[in-house]
């Protein structure tokens, strides 16, 4: 089986490679990135990594994107446009703006998404064109958005994932010490709740509810905290930390956008090795989300959280399950087909979904509260707009992204943000004023 990464270059291709090594159903691997510099420096890291492998997967680079689809059977689509640079310009605005500066929330995630889905839909119908059997995994953030929006031209055939849901539910079944359960979760990428744990037909996620300890004990817990939980009677996913606790979260900035850039820029100017790699690696999972655990007195991330292992874990999984009509529930980016009433059919949602061989299916949910479902919709009416301006370089839609979303309380403001953004970004430069 063939698999082609976009994002080739990019600092977790290892961690792909490394499940690859146990998976075996890999037996060609493909890197695309525009950058060189990277992917050699990626290529070394494989290559030690697999050095006692018996039979390790063939690798190509290539820069080509065309040569790089030719043949293959699935594609992960992981790129970061604009790199980390535009990142940490991102986060850098909105801070100074007064507003969440995160990569995926609020502003932030707007200028990413209006950089990023005018690339994806290029991808998207170059896959279309010379890989129309593919089926592409998109981890390129935002997410849901940038699935939408490459669903116009590949339709079911692609599929979002993210490892956000995956971790909470981790989590929550080792505080109710359970093993196996259905996971009743639904909302959109980086906007989700966890409404249910389902064991043997009986929802245990009150027992949890009810006990402040257990309850505590994990991330999630010590980021929202027992009153707030209990007054939802759901467990949020980490990223609504970013609405539920708005003021503090922009009091406490944003900075690692600009900490990621100079801690990886050292590892690709060292040329790459494993263990140069390995380190970065567990500096950058340490602080992960830490201006959102240090307002609210969470402490440090559990070691259990350190592994690295999510988004390789849920796209090989994805991925054997569709090649060998291997039968899963996984919770995924799809297009809701009605699964989630109040939100149309056309939408995508992140949602559990029945996989097999023709892909993933949403499986039918209750509905969403009504405060939750105000929120997603809300941010689904920011995410259209911005696929809107990305597809039509309409300046008015890209300021009605900034203008509506929940986390930008001004239009002056939003109409600052999309002029700065334009400034500090080349990709932005259809949005400038006439």
């Amino acid at each position: 089986m063939r698999l082609t990464i976009l994002g080739g270059g990019g600092f977790r291709v290892p961690l792909v490679h490394r499940a690859l090594l146990t998976d075996g159903a890999v037996t060609s691997l493909v890197l695309h990135d525009l950058d060189p510099q990277r992917l050699a420096a990626i290529g070394t890291v494989l290559a030690e990594q697999a050095h006692t492998a018996s039979k390790p997967p063939e690798i190509t680079v290539t820069t080509d994107l065309r040569k790089a689809l030719a043949g293959t059977d699935f594609v992960f689509s992981a790129i970061r446009v604009g790199g980390l640079r535009g990142r940490a310009v991102d986060e850098r605005i909105a801070v100074e703006e007064g507003v969440i500066g995160q990569e995926t929330v609020g502003a932030g995630g707007i200028a990413y998404g209006l950089r990023t889905v005018p690339v994806a839909l290029d991808i998207a119908r170059t896959v279309a064109e010379v890989a129309p059997k593919a089926w592409v995994i998109n981890f390129t953030n935002p997410a849901g958005m940038v699935t939408e929006a490459m669903a116009e031209h590949l339709g079911d055939r692609v599929i979002g994932i993210c490892d956000s849901p995956a971790g909470l539910g981790k989590r929550v079944m080792k505080a109710l010490g359970v093993e196996r359960a259905f996971l009743d979760y639904a909302g959109l990428n980086h906007l989700g709740w966890l409404r249910a744990v389902v064991v043997d037909g009986e929802d245990v996620l009150p027992r949890l509810l009810a006990d402040d300890a257990r309850l505590e004990s994990f991330e999630e817990g010590k980021l929202f905290g027992a009153p707030w939980l209990r007054a939802l009677g759901a467990i949020p996913n980490e990223y609504l930390h970013f609405y539920y606790f708005a003021r503090e979260a922009v009091r406490a900035g944003q900075s690692r956008g600009a900490f990621l850039l100079e801690q990886q820029q050292r590892f690709y100017d060292g040329g790459g090795s494993l263990a140069s790699w390995e380190r970065t690696r567990l500096e950058r999972e340490a602080t992960y989300m830490a201006e959102n655990r240090k307002s609210a007195g969470a402490g440090e991330r559990a070691a259990d959280d350190l592994d690295g292992g999510g988004y390789e874990r849920i796209a090989l999984s994805l991925m054997r399950a569709i090649a060998g009509d291997e039968r899963s529930t996984q919770i995924l980016n799809v297009r809701g087909r009605g699964a989630l009433p109040g939100v149309d059919a056309e939408a995508v949602v992140e949602l559990p979904c029945l996989v097999g061989a023709n892909g993933a299916r949403p499986l039918a949910t209750a509905p969403l509260p009504g405060h939750a479902l105000a929120l997603v919709t809300a941010v689904k009416a920011v995410e259209r707009a911005v696929i809107e301006a990305a597809r039509t370089g309409s300046r008015d839609a890209a300021l009605r992204a900034f203008a509506v979303h929940p986390l930008v309380d001004s239009v002056t403001v939003a109409g600052r943000l999309l002029d700065r953004y334009v400034e500090e970004h080349p990709e932005l430069g259809a949005f400038r004023r006439p």
